[in-house]
C-alpha cells in the first residue's frame, strides 16, 4: 500500500506531529473506503510500471475526494470515497507526514475559506475509519486571492517553504512559511491574465510555477528565492489550456519530466499530459487524453505528496 511505502521512506527522520486547534466548521467522519488502500502503481522508470499523479479535490459542500491518475493510453483513474472536510474555495498541496514513532500519519496543507487562510491536519488510518480533518486559522484578509500554491524544499542542505497567492489585482504574492505562521516575502505585478498555477520545481536557488492564462497559454514562472529578484517567465504553449481551473503535477522518470493533470471544473473531467523538463517553447508535451473513471467534483484539485518529495520540473 502507498501509505506503508511512504512510512518506510520516512522512518528515522524524526517527524513530529503538528499541533491542531479550532476548526472553521465542524468536520467529522463518514463511512469511507480507507485512503490507506492505495493503488500499487508508483512513479518510476521501471519497465511496465506507469507514472501517476495523486490528487485531492475538496468540494464546496464540505467533503473531499482523492484519486490517482495513471499514465497510459487511455489514461486511467482510481477514485476513493469522499469524507467530511469543510467548504473551501482554494487549496494548496497536501503533504503526508507522520509522528516520530510512525504510529500516526496525517496530511497537512493550506486552504482558503472566505477571506481566511487555514491550515488543515487530516489524520488517516490503516483500518476502516475515515480520515479525520481538523483546522487552525492562520490569518485573515485573503478575500481577493483567487488561488494559492505552496513549495516545500526539505533536503539535507537546503530548506524553504513558500506560499504563493494569485490576487485579483493582477499581482502574485509570496509568503515565507515559518512554523505555524507566514510572513510577507514580496509581490510581483504583471499577472492580471493568469488563472491556474502549481509548483513544478523546488530547489535552493528558486521555485518554478506552471501557470495558465485565461486565453489558454501555458507558462513557466521561475521565482528566485532571494527576496529582491524578479520572476523569469517563459511561454511553453500559446493556447489550448484555457479550460483548466487546476493543474496538478508529479515527477516522472529520471530526467526531470512531469505528469500534468489538468482539471476542468465545468465538465468535472481531468486530462493527463507528460511534459519534459520545462524549457520554454522547446518543452515537449504529450497528451494522454481524458482520465477514465474519475469525477473531479471539487472547487479545485491539488497534489498529494510526501513531506520529502521534491519537484524537479525545471
Amino acid at each position: 500500500m502507498r501509505l506503508q511505502r511512504l512510512a518506510l521512506a520516512m522512518a528515522g527522520m524524526g517527524l513530529l506531529a503538528a499541533s491542531v486547534v479550532s476548526a472553521p466548521a465542524t468536520a467529522g467522519t463518514t463511512d469511507s473506503k480507507p485512503w490507506s488502500d492505495r493503488t500499487k502503481q508508483t512513479n518510476t522508470t521501471k519497465a511496465g510500471t506507469a507514472c501517476l499523479v495523486s490528487a485531492a479535490f475538496p468540494a464546496a459542500a464540505g467533503t473531499v475526494s482523492e484519486a490517482d491518475a495513471i499514465a497510459g493510453r487511455p489514461a486511467q483513474g482510481v477514485q476513493y470515497d469522499p469524507f467530511k472536510f469543510v467548504g473551501t474555495r482554494a487549496n494548496a498541496t497536501w503533504y503526508l507526514a507522520s509522528n516520530a514513532a510512525l504510529t500516526q500519519f496525517y496530511y497537512y496543507g493550506l486552504l482558503l475559506q472566505g477571506g481566511n487562510l487555514y491550515r488543515h491536519t487530516t489524520y488517516i488510518y490503516e483500518d476502516d475509519r475515515a480520515p479525520l480533518a481538523t483546522f487552525k486559522k492562520v490569518g485573515s484578509g485573503w478575500t481577493s486571492f483567487k488561488t494559492i500554491a505552496t513549495s516545500n524544499l526539505n533536503t539535507y542542505n537546503a530548506r524553504h517553504a513558500f506560499l504563493y497567492g494569485l490576487n485579483s489585482n493582477g499581482s502574485l504574492y509570496r509568503y515565507s512559511i515559518v512554523g505555524a505562521g507566514i510572513k510577507s516575502y514580496g509581490s510581483f505585478p504583471g499577472f492580471k491574465g493568469f488563472k491556474a498555477m502549481t509548483v513544478i520545481s523546488e530547489n535552493a536557488a528558486y521555485d518554478t510555477l506552471l501557470m495558465t492564462t485565461t486565453a489558454g497559454a501555458l507558462w513557466s514562472v521561475r521565482i528566485p528565492t532571494a527576496v529582491s529578484t524578479k520572476p523569469i517567465l517563459k511561454r511553453i504553449r500559446s493556447g489550448g489550456w484555457q479550460n483548466f481551473e487546476s493543474l496538478v503535477v508529479e515527477n516522472c522518470g529520471s530526467r526531470g519530466g512531469l505528469l500534468i493533470l489538468g482539471v476542468d471544473n465545468n465538465t468535472q473531467t481531468g486530462t493527463l499530459y507528460a511534459m519534459s523538463k520545462a524549457n520554454g517553447a522547446a518543452t515537449a508535451l504529450t497528451g494522454y487524453g481524458p482520465i477514465q473513471g474519475v469525477v473531479f467534483n471539487g472547487v479545485d484539485t491539488v497534489r498529494e505528496a510526501s513531506y520529502y518529495d521534491q519537484l524537479v520540473g525545471e
